[in-house]
């Protein structure tokens, strides 16, 4: 097993991970009581903060809602697409590799 086929057993898993919490972020915005310092949502807010607060930045609340976690979203599964897709560059260097084999 070369490191290449391996690859998107580390990438994918990884991507849809963190697509999931900035998903839960979606999600928690719609609750802005909770308090986001307490155990089970840190540990999801923890990840994603380091994406978001820059691109809030760059993209203001609109409404008084934070959609910077729909914009990560939307980059996170394009980027699995691109990489791991079934046209995605990591499968298809996969699949000619083993077709040279």
């Amino acid at each position: 097993m070369t490191a290449l086929t391996v690859l998107p057993w580390v990438i994918g898993p990884l991507l849809g991970v963190m697509t999931f919490a900035f998903i839960f972020r979606i999600v928690l915005t719609w609750y802005p009581e909770v308090e986001q310092e307490k155990f089970p949502f840190k540990l999801l807010i923890w990840p994603t903060e380091p994406f978001l607060a820059p691109t809030r930045k760059l993209i203001p609340p609109i409404g008084g809602v934070d959609i910077t976690p729909i914009v990560w979203v939307g980059l996170f599964s394009l980027v699995r697409e691109i990489l791991l897709g079934q046209q995605g560059l990591i499968t298809m260097a996969i699949n000619a590799s083993q077709a040279a084999a």
